[in-house]
């Protein structure tokens, strides 16, 4: 038998030719080349061609990497699992949603108490032969008597709304289409809801249809199309609404968040009176939650409290000045507080970890809840009058479980734990303190099998994200738990940009200060090889969504610094962006391209504009997939032809775009195993690394 040679990343076949088509813009007084803006129309005959045969050349390299089989292996051995998610109680009954190993999809359960029998509401799993039918959300009714879910194929996220009678387990006919992310809120006798959707095609200009979410109010076995308009009327079409309807069926709130995730406001709607809305929180610089109840109306927010604060307020006198404090500002970020029976269950980050104190409602000293261990609390789930609540939990190396505690003694007590075949305490985490360009300390988790010290030479990946207020704190991922398993050591700085420190923290690391997230995560990077851990020959990256732009910006910034690049359904051209799909959901965050001032900073660090002829960048993998709602495939094609020409390392530049498959949600179990397992074998194919499971 002759032993095949394995492949190395230099010794790829060259990419498929991209013809260059000469296109130069001026925006602003500069002059802009564009040479494959052709890419950006999927719908194009010659797009296709370009790439059915990148995918082609793509999946002949992974395939052939050495292990690739024994990898995918252990991938699905970690993957294929009982997986249960945090329950929602209803009135005795008990919602949850849980996978078991052979199946692609959650299925939605209901419980009849703790302890009482289950039975299944919504099972997607038959609906599609490739099972990219998924449960995108749902609502139960506050009696448990009534549900409404939303059901989306292949990714796409735009849900259709269904209704469902708990009792019998039947569908009531009700179908709502471009529910998408619905929220609803349910009246209190059931034969009604307010509920958010999107406008159908022809109703907005072509290519709006992912904007205009409003608010409307349909009662049970109506016609849809007639559903009255309740609010968003005038509106922004980047304006993103929420309901919420105290259980006594008066008080009806809107929570809506504006553009990007620095500002929300808050309208609240006697339903008693004839009266329209009134603003709770309207034009401020800030963030706000607010959640109903019969006599009050509790308020989570950042106003004038960058680290967030609890408050109450009369919905009979909600001018500001009448509004009690419970829960004021600390030195910790209240990232989520949960009025249950007559305490506040609040949940912190201290340090980028969850801490979980139950607070008397009056305010005062919290208790702290025990938690496993260092790791994160994902939410709070329970009834407004209950006595007990919900919170799953997780760390790098403890999968995700979900435990109940009760308001009397604080007992954390296990509801259902994902069991992975996989030892815990083989690994060791550690939170070290990296110093950015500009002097600012930020926080990194560094993961490794325990014992593992530096040699100069470890395998290293450095993941991160750094906007969006999005928090990154520890979880279990397949991704960094193999690449432990591999000898591999990974790191996972908390860029500004995120919100495991407070407003100010996300502020720091957006808009005209974005490149303070791109130094930090270089910082990190550096930190790594100053350490003795690693060298660049021997250091991978990655990141997906604003986490694509993140990695995207560090190879072209620092392409010294890296061996390896994963690049996911990335955000690369920062100067058009804002035209396809819902990117202009996103100029509060990043900036508006049409504005001069903007153009300025998007211009300097705009990852695709930033690919220089001639340079020798790192492996790269950049990956799509053809029905992301969210990000435009054209970013990660346009990146890829452009480093595929320009750079002269001789390491290949992979392009992917996955079919029937969108942002991440909804992902089939199959499709998830593949995903992982072509990710890992090309990170540690780059960075010389083999795979012995």
């Amino acid at each position: 038998m002759i032993e095949r040679k394995a492949m190395k990343p230099e010794d790829v076949p060259p990419p498929p030719p991209t013809e260059e088509k000469p296109f130069v813009e001026t925006l602003h007084g500069v002059e802009v080349a564009d040479p494959y803006r052709w890419l950006e129309d999927s719908d194009d005959e010659q797009v296709k061609a370009w790439v059915d045969a990148q995918n082609r050349r793509t999946r002949k390299i992974l395939d052939g990497i050495e292990n690739r089989e024994a990898l995918a292996e252990r991938v699905s051995a970690l993957l294929a699992v009982r997986v249960t998610g945090p329950p929602v109680p209803r009135q005795g009954r008990i919602f949850f949603q849980r996978r078991e190993p052979d199946e692609q999809q959650s299925v939605l359960f209901v419980r009849e108490g703790l302890d009482g029998e289950e039975r299944v509401l919504v099972d997607p799993n038959p609906l599609l032969e490739d099972g990219t039918a998924s449960l995108d959300w749902w609502h139960p009714s506050r009696d448990g008597k009534r549900l409404a879910y939303g059901i989306s194929e292949a990714g796409s996220e735009m849900a259709t709304l269904h209704v469902l009678d708990v009792d019998t387990g039947q569908g009531l006919g009700d179908r709502i289409p471009y529910a998408r992310h619905s929220s609803v809120a349910w009246e209190p006798d059931n034969a009604a809801f307010y509920y958010t959707r999107y406008p159908a095609p022809g109703d907005v200009p072509a290519g709006d249809e992912t904007y205009f979410s409003r608010v409307y109010h349909h009662r049970l076995g109506e016609d849809p199309a007639g559903d009255p308009l309740v609010f968003g009327e005038g509106r922004e079409k980047t304006d993103i609404p929420g309901v919420a309807l105290s259980p006594n069926g008066r008080w009806l709130v809107v929570n809506v968040h504006r553009s990007g995730a620095s500002r929300t406001e808050v309208f609240l709607k006697d339903l008693s009176s004839d009266e329209g809305f009134r603003p709770l929180v309207e034009g401020e610089d800030a963030i706000a939650q607010a959640v109903p109840r019969d006599d009050a109306i509790y308020l989570l927010t950042n106003l004038d409290a960058p680290r967030y604060r609890f408050l109450e307020i009369d919905p009979g006198r909600p001018e500001r000045g009448n509004w009690r404090e419970i829960l004021p500002e600390g030195e910790n970020v209240l990232q989520g507080a949960r009025v249950v029976g007559e305490k506040v269950v609040a949940l912190y980050l201290e340090n980028a970890l969850s801490v979980l104190r139950v607070h008397p409602l009056d305010g005062g000293e919290g208790v702290p809840v025990s938690l496993p261990g260092p790791g994160s609390v994902m939410g709070i789930s329970a009834e407004h009058d209950g006595d007990e609540f919900f919170f799953p939990f997780t760390s790098f190396n403890h999968p995700l479980s979900v435990y109940r505690v009760g308001l009397q003694d604080l007992e954390s007590r296990l509801f259902d734990e994902m069991k992975v075949p996989l030892d815990p305490g083989a690994f060791e985490v550690e939170q070290v303190w990296v110093t950015s360009k500009d002097g600012t300390r930020v926080s990194m988790y560094v993961g490794k099998k325990k014992g593992l010290v530096p040699d100069g030479n470890r395998p290293v990946l450095l993941t991160g994200y750094g906007g969006f207020n999005i928090s990154l704190t520890p979880s279990f991922s397949p991704l960094l738990a193999l690449w432990m398993e591999a000898g591999g050591v990974f790191g996972l700085p908390n860029l500004r940009g995120g919100a495991e420190y407070g407003e100010a923290w996300h502020r720091a690391g957006m808009l005209e200060k974005k490149q303070n997230v791109f130094d930090d995560f270089l910082a990190a990077g550096d930190w790594f090889v100053d350490q003795g851990w690693t060298k660049p020959e021997r250091m991978a990256a990655s990141g997906g969504s604003n986490g694509g732009t993140l990695v995207g910006a560090a190879l072209t910034q620092r392409p010294d610094l890296f061996r390896t690049i994963l690049c996911d359904v990335p955000v690369l051209d920062m100067l058009r962006y804002h035209h396809f799909l819902l990117a202009k959901y996103w100029i509060g965050e990043y900036g508006d391209p049409d504005d001069p001032d903007h153009f300025t900073f998007l211009h300097a660090y705009s990852p695709y504009h930033r690919v220089e002829e001639g340079t020798s960048y790192p492996a790269v993998f950049v990956a799509t997939a053809e029905s992301d709602s969210r990000v435009d495939p054209m970013h990660a094609r346009k990146m890829a032809a452009k480093l595929q020409k320009a750079s002269t390392s001789g390491r290949p530049v992979l392009f992917w775009e996955e079919r029937r498959a969108g942002h991440g949600i909804g992902t089939p179990l199959k499709k998830r195993i593949e995903t992982i397992t072509d990710r890992v074998a090309f990170a540690l194919w780059g960075v010389g690394q083999r795979w012995e499971g």
